[in-house]
């Protein structure tokens, strides 16, 4: 038996065959974004499954032990020009038809661009076994090892199960009312070109309905162009649900949409449905764009797509430390967005890329798990200039010397984007998200994850004053609270180009009327100033209860900043709603300023001679058939009422509930919304629903002011001790953690979501380095301290601005430009270039830097 034989059979115990369900990590090593086709490849643990690179590999076996890898190098083909007269017998690669990733017509996947090499490396000497050597050894060696190789090279690596591989943007449902559509027998028959609408005489944007052959234009887009809504307004009135795109309509389909389903649909029957119109679907040739082709031409005719990407310039690609590109993962540019900004902030360099030896040292057996660790090797990615280089193009010759490409080898964030997505309903899918949710999201989590040590969120966190004055009785009330973003309001009626917007307003409407083509889109200049004044300007409060005359009045809210953060994150509230409740962006440039200084913001607190509202609590909402004296809370009784609880079931206004409900929104949330804002209406409510729907609790049932406990727990009522030593082992109190699994109905997952929500009212628990709370009676302890946040002047520059392209959050893109060494460099996604027009005015998100004299 040869030595090596020897070892593998002195470690064959430890070489596991991957099972349904094991995590294997063969793309991505655990600490940096080695992968197997990195210099030195990839070495997968053949016990754990855990993926290590040449530089890391060393360090697991000292500390685990583990002696067999799997060690996988990949190397790229050379791929040659297609070319039909090449003689290779390989068909010429096809051009893109669709919009879609890895099916028919769409683009391809990367899987053929590389040859793949396997072997097994035992440490610590590096011993190479290759699978011809496995024929010479012991039986049970070789048939051990050849089956956890052949299992680890057949099992879907976790970034592959978690990474959709089809996707398609143009995935379309058969329409309901396909199958069984009623056609009338009229006699129209539709000649296979000349179409124009029968109402307009339009000739664009032509669409036949498939029941009666009314032959109309469509529906006018958001810029104005488009049709004049014939089409749909046939609907309305006939109530005829499908029509077809005529100008779209080939051998192998056709445009069909499907007003009662608000989508384009299939339509499986298509064929039979357009003879009866005497259109054979087999003749007809494509004469107009499909949807597909419109949205992209009209987000790019809109003008922000080539302005904010700088489209129109050649960029100088630049490379090194701190310029390192990011694949898109699928719709993950407002996750790159947001961490380039992030890496460029001291207090997160600080604490994940600085003590980055500590970190991975420190790090658990898993580290792929671990927050702090891919915090940190994502940081440590940006930051470190490694992986900034440029791509290799798959179409040259890797000998052969070429002009540096925009592109960058870059890294991939898989492993950080499943880990911080993991759970939540949207960051786990491949969707367009809100960089600034994410933002918030991704600030939740390190506020989780630093509970003990530095918290570099705390760059951002600032207190806000709010001061609210009676005006019947002229005393105010003031209260504070945390918050980490400023939304800024879009004054849309400050624009100082008011008479341009309604002249473009005025050709518009006359372009409609004439069936011209719609003018070109004026964008509103709204001065930055006007937003601040909007910000900072009284808010009448029409239905307030005032404590000093128990009863309804008006009062003033204005709000103030009680502390100015280190990085102040400014955000333009673009996306909004309309009086439909329909989400839309506001199309408009902001002369945001390089400097800011916001000084005059600062709150002032309670003034000389100002009296304060009584605390005194607003009457509760009861049913009105029944009397507050002898209504028995959980403790009282027929003979002492001493101990009754005065909150009574809720009146709710079922119709403003009802109202919020069919908007999408959960129950709990209506209900929530209708009662703190006590049966005002629905404006209000609906207010409080969208300053509330970040709140972690958002969806949880209402739970009363001062009930102790959720909706069937009592106060007496036990927690599962396994869920207290979770919460206890991050840092809270064992009351703490009591508190907020009766708060819950003991589900872990909300008592964890409630806590962070309620830190302010817990911060009277003491908490200590071991979370246990210290001894003492109530009396005894120092009143609470308030959140940690740092202050200084109100003076400001910027630095970073993230910028989204299209027209909703959920769509579209993002890109950000960071200011570094005073050069603006524009980050999209792998491309890293300097930027030579930087669109300031067009910014969703800005972040400012403290100005220090």
């Amino acid at each position: 038996m040869t030595e090596v034989s020897e070892i593998l059979m002195s470690v064959l115990s430890t070489i596991r065959v991957p099972r349904p369900g094991d995590r294997v990590h063969k793309d991505e090593c655990a600490f940096s974004f080695a992968s197997p086709e990195s210099e030195g490849g990839l070495y997968v643990c053949m016990n754990s499954f855990l993926g290590y690179g040449s530089k890391y590999v060393d360090r697991h076996h000292a500390k685990t032990g583990q002696r067999a890898y799997l060690h996988i190098t990949r190397t790229r083909k050379t791929q040659k020009e297609d070319d039909p007269n090449s003689g290779s017998g390989d068909p010429p690669k096809k051009k893109p038809t669709r919009l879609a990733i890895g099916i028919e017509g769409g683009f391809d996947v990367d899987q053929e661009q590389y040859e793949e090499e396997v072997k097994v490396v035992l440490f610590p000497d590096r011993q190479e076994v290759t699978s011809e050597d496995l024929a010479s050894m012991p039986d049970v060696v070789r048939e051990r090892v050849s089956l956890s190789m052949a299992g680890l090279q057949a099992a879907d690596s976790v970034s592959h199960a978690l990474q959709v591989q089809q996707w398609d943007g143009e995935v379309r449902q058969e329409s309901k009312y396909a199958a069984e559509l009623k056609q009338l027998d009229n006699g129209v028959k539709i000649p296979p070109s000349g179409w124009k609408c029968e109402v307009c005489d339009l000739q664009e944007n032509i669409w036949m309905n498939l029941t009666d052959g009314k032959v109309l234009c469509g529906r006018r887009y958001f810029d104005g162009s488009g049709g004049n809504n014939h089409a749909l307004l046939h609907y309305q009135q006939t109530g005829y649900p499908l029509a077809v795109k005529l100008g779209t309509i080939t051998p192998d389909g056709a445009d069909v949409y499907s007003y009662d389903e608000d989508d384009m649909v299939l339509d499986s029957k298509l064929p039979e449905h357009l003879s009866h119109f005497g259109i054979d679907m087999m003749t007809m040739e494509k004469t107009e764009r499909t949807m597909t082709e419109l949205e992209i031409a009209v987000n790019q005719r809109v003008g922000e797509w080539e302005v904010i990407q700088e489209s129109g310039t050649t960029l100088r690609p630049m490379w090194g430390p701190g310029l390192t590109g990011m694949k898109n993962l699928g719709n993950s540019c407002y996750l790159n967005s947001v961490m380039q900004v992030l890496f460029t902030i001291p207090d997160f360099q600080t604490k994940y890329v600085s003590n980055i030896d500590k970190v991975f040292a420190e790090a658990p057996s898993d580290p792929t798990q671990d927050f702090k660790t891919q915090v940190a090797k994502l940081g440590y990615g940006l930051l470190s200039g490694e992986y900034s280089k440029p791509a290799p193009d798959p179409g040259d010759d890797p000998s052969a010397s070429t002009e540096p490409r925009g592109d960058q080898v870059g890294i991939a964030p898989r492993m950080f984007k499943a880990l911080v997505g993991r759970g939540h309903p949207e960051f786990s899918t491949n969707r367009q998200q809100d960089a600034q949710e994410f933002l918030l999201h991704f600030i939740n989590m390190v506020e989780r994850n630093c509970r003990s040590g530095m918290n570099p969120s705390e760059a951002f966190r600032f207190l806000v004053e709010e001061k609210i004055v009676c005006q019947q009785s002229q005393k105010a009330k003031y209260t504070q609270r945390v918050d980490y973003i400023v939304q800024l309001p879009v004054p849309m009626d400050q624009a100082t180009n008011m008479e341009e917007l309604q002249e473009a307003e005025r050709r518009r409407d006359e372009a409609e009327s004439s069936g011209a083509p719609p003018p070109a889109v004026t964008r509103a200049q709204i001065p930055f100033a006007a937003c601040l004044a909007a910000l900072s300007e009284p808010e009448t409060l029409t239905d307030f209860w005032s404590s000093a005359v128990q009863a309804k009045t008006t009062a003033t809210k204005t709000t103030r900043f009680a502390s100015f953060p280190d990085h102040l994150v400014i955000q333009i509230k673009k996306f909004t709603f309309g009086l439909d409740w329909v989400p839309k962006k506001l199309d408009v440039s902001i002369d945001v300023p390089d400097t800011l200084d916001l000084s005059t913001l600062r709150a002032m607190g309670q003034q000389p001679g100002e009296e304060l509202l009584p605390e005194v609590a607003p009457p509760p909402l009861m049913t009105p058939d029944v009397e507050v004296k002898g209504i028995l809370g959980s403790h009282g009784n027929e003979e002492d009422d001493s101990l009754y609880s005065p909150l009574l079931s809720p009146v709710l206004d079922d119709s403003t509930v009802s109202q919020l409900c069919e908007m999408g929104f959960p129950l709990e949330a209506c209900r929530k919304a209708v009662y703190y804002t006590g049966n005002t209406g629905i404006d209000a409510a609906m207010n409080w629903v969208m300053g509330h729907m970040d709140d972690p609790d958002f969806s949880a049932p209402l739970v009363l002011p001062g009930s102790s406990s959720a909706p069937g727990t009592t106060p007496t009522e036990s927690v599962p001790e396994e869920h207290l030593a979770t919460i206890v082992s991050m840092g809270f109190s064992r009351d703490q953690a009591t508190r907020a699994l009766r708060a819950t109905n003991n589900v872990l997952e909300r008592a964890v979501d409630w806590i962070f929500s309620h830190l302010d009212d817990l911060e009277s628990m003491d908490v200590s380095e071991g979370g246990r709370s210290e001894g003492g009676s109530e009396a005894s302890r120092e009143p609470p301290p308030g959140p940690r946040v740092r202050d200084g002047p109100g003076k400001y520059e910027l630095f970073a601005f993230i910028s989204h392209m299209g027209s909703s959050t959920m769509c579209g893109h993002y890109v950000c430009h960071i200011k570094k060494d005073q050069q603006w460099v524009i980050f999209n996604d792998q491309k890293v270039c300097a930027s030579e027009k930087p669109p300031k005015d067009l910014g969703y998100l800005y972040f400012y830097r403290r100005v220090v004299e």
